[in-house]
């Protein structure tokens, strides 16, 4: 006999948050990357948006899941650009999951979007930075990227960023 699955207002809320994710995500598949790796991130303003307005365990469902599910729809379900945009996102949940825990105990309102997505940014280009260099191309001259890639990353972060802070105001968050 089936058994009914019950979900709750989360499930759904993570369900329709990750969709808008994924779709962000594939559309930003479509744009030409000036160099390999540097891509807007625009998906990880849903990514902030839930982490400020619904915690970090919501936030790092929604990420891995649009991971997941865009490889998924894209075809790149554990090939390397799947394996680097997975530790690019581990990377970045546990830096937001930690500022997080950490910014709430502290006095104050804890970061902005702004400063979130900056961290987040840089936390995801450092997980598959690391990664590619690790298991893809193991050679000293891939460390003159660095500071190219993190340089973006902040950029990509600041304008991502600033992008979620309007969402959340425009949404009273």
């Amino acid at each position: 006999m089936p058994r009914k699955l019950t979900t709750t207002r989360d499930d759904h809320l993570i369900a329709w948050l990750t969709a808008l994710a994924v779709t962000i995500h594939i559309a930003e598949s479509a744009l030409p990357s000036p160099l390999p790796g540097i891509k807007p991130g625009l998906a990880n303003v849903v990514t902030i948006a839930v982490l400020i307005r619904y915690g970090w365990r919501m936030a790092a469902w929604v990420t891995l899941l649009r991971v997941l599910v865009s490889s998924l729809l894209l075809g790149s379900f554990l090939s390397p650009t799947f394996v680097l945009s997975l530790s690019g996102a581990l990377c970045s949940a546990l830096v937001l999951a930690l500022t997080y825990i950490v910014a709430q105990r502290l006095p104050g309102a804890g970061l902005s979007a702004l400063g979130y997505s900056v961290l987040a940014a840089l936390a995801h280009m450092a997980g598959q930075f690391a990664v590619a260099y690790a298991l893809f191309i193991p050679h000293p001259a891939l460390l003159h990227l660095l500071p190219v890639l993190m340089s973006a990353a902040v950029i990509f972060g600041a304008v991502s960023g600033i992008i979620a802070q309007a969402m959340l105001t425009k949404a009273g968050a």
